[in-house]
């Protein structure tokens, strides 16, 4: 459509998108009574354009996935070439191609130590539902059927499909009949500011441990099949686990002898500073769950890695796994993730987070700790949160919830920032190549914002 005016052209899309076009996690009442989506037009590095030319920093990575940022010519040649020579075919059936035969082995490659097979999917949410298939099918080979209870825990994001949704531990997913389904289980997270009490944070973090061990005994340990959870809990508030925290929950699972699921799909890829958040924090799963920067969002791909305690159980056995999507594998988008991880490599990004761009991220936030509404700034690597109060000694939830992050977040995309609200913080995970520039635009932008509310 080309139309001169870009107001013109702005209305004749928000009104073909309202005509036709059903949004993810959208009031669409709310969103037609404001006059239209947002339209995104173009982008580039880490910063999106709207169809008027106005500037936005995403300060947000698209949805945590945008990694290398926009406009990777790489990885759109990566796709192109993929597409020329075989565009499609699937997985299925004792076939494969040698796209994702290479792309198994660099994933093999940079996982945590012994996890050296990979089951493609598309998206996080086909990832953990191919997990909660993997843990069953594996325990029920071992003759021990009745471990079908996955725990998971409160806060926690892992899809929104019936499974995913399932193991996922915020309120608002569960909302209909049947969610979650049976034999999931949410024990309690490691979330200091709100539920932390008099405890010091290192004291919280072993008691929500030992709740981990309490949900396990109530439920019965030969009932119990894995415990799922994100290295930081990223859209449940980016919850930085506190030190000591995981090595806890590890020796609670070998001591049951429970199978533990890392859900890398935020935290992989560089984002706190190291391949996997597994490796940030000394974490030894036995399947890593991959997807988002995976492909740095170019292309949908996700992917169950697991080690050889599954492997030898669930794909070395004399049955077959009855389990699998149309596109596991997709060979353009297995070209793309190829080609993250090349450029991943070329780049240094994961050393750049660690060493330069993530401590200089967190520190610009942290000057935000002496705002009278903000209590609380927590993060690692390029992932963070900024928490709003309004009594910081008290650490008091804000009522009505939303009533202080919400306005934020509002101006924030006024005034070209894009952040994300959960409950009443904002939380943040800027591509990996975000500028010291960037980031101080980001901070002072944010700053504004909360003083206006304020």
């Amino acid at each position: 459509m080309t139309v001169a005016d870009p107001a013109l052209l702005t209305a004749r899309i928000r009104a073909t998108d309202i005509a036709h076009h059903m949004h993810p996690f959208t009031n669409h009442r709310e969103m037609r009574n404001e006059g239209g989506p947002l339209v995104i037009a173009r982008a580039k590095g880490s910063c999106l354009w709207d169809t008027e030319g106005k500037r936005f920093i995403d300060g947000m990575a698209g949805l945590w996935c945008v990694n290398l940022g926009y406009g990777r010519k790489e990885l759109v040649e990566a796709a192109a070439r993929q597409m020329h020579e075989l565009p499609y075919y699937n997985t299925f059936f004792k076939t494969t191609t040698p796209v994702i035969a290479q792309l198994a082995a660099d994933l093999a490659a940079i996982a945590p130590a012994g996890l050296d097979r990979v089951f493609f999917a598309n998206s996080g949410s086909e990832a953990n539902d191919t997990n909660i298939r993997l843990v069953r099918t594996y325990w029920k080979r071992l003759g021990q059927p009745r471990r079908r209870a996955i725990i998971s825990r409160r806060y926690a994001y892992h899809g929104s499909t019936i499974g995913a949704a399932s193991l996922t531990g915020l309120d608002s997913m569960h909302d209909i009949e049947g969610v979650p389904i049976p034999d999931i289980h949410h024990a309690p997270a490691p979330f200091w500011w709100a539920e932390g009490g008099a405890m010091a944070p290192e004291e919280h973090g072993l008691a929500a441990a030992r709740g981990l061990e309490e949900t396990i005994e109530r439920l019965g340990p030969e009932n119990v099949g894995a415990f799922i959870g994100e290295p930081v809990q990223g859209a449940g508030g980016v919850i930085v686990p506190p030190p000591g925290y995981w090595a806890e929950v590890q020796r609670i699972c070998r001591k049951y002898d429970i199978l533990l699921i890392a859900d890398e799909v935020i935290c992989g890829f560089g984002r706190t500073g190291n391949w996997f958040g597994s490796q940030t924090y000394d974490i030894v799963p036995d399947i890593v769950t991959v997807a988002k920067g995976l492909s740095s969002g170019y292309l949908p791909i996700s992917g169950s890695l697991i080690g050889e305690r599954l492997a030898s159980v669930v794909m070395d056995g004399e049955s077959r796994f009855p389990h699998g999507y149309t596109y596991s594998g997709h060979p353009a988008a297995a070209a793309v993730a190829r080609e993250t991880i090349a450029v991943m490599r070329r780049e240094r990004l994961v050393e750049r987070v660690r060493d330069d761009i993530g401590p200089y991220f967190q520190a610009g936030l942290a000057t935000l700790l002496d705002h009278p509404l903000v209590g609380e700034v927590r993060g690692v690597g390029l992932m963070a949160a900024v928490e709003l109060t309004r009594d910081k000694a008290a650490r008091s939830e804000v009522t009505p919830v939303g009533s202080l992050a919400t306005p934020v977040r509002n101006l924030c995309f006024k005034n070209g920032l894009v952040t994300r609200a959960v409950r009443d913080c904002l939380v943040f995970s800027p591509p990996l190549v975000i500028s010291h520039a960037e980031v101080d635009e980001l901070v002072e932008v944010l700053r504004s914002c909360i003083d206006e509310v304020a």
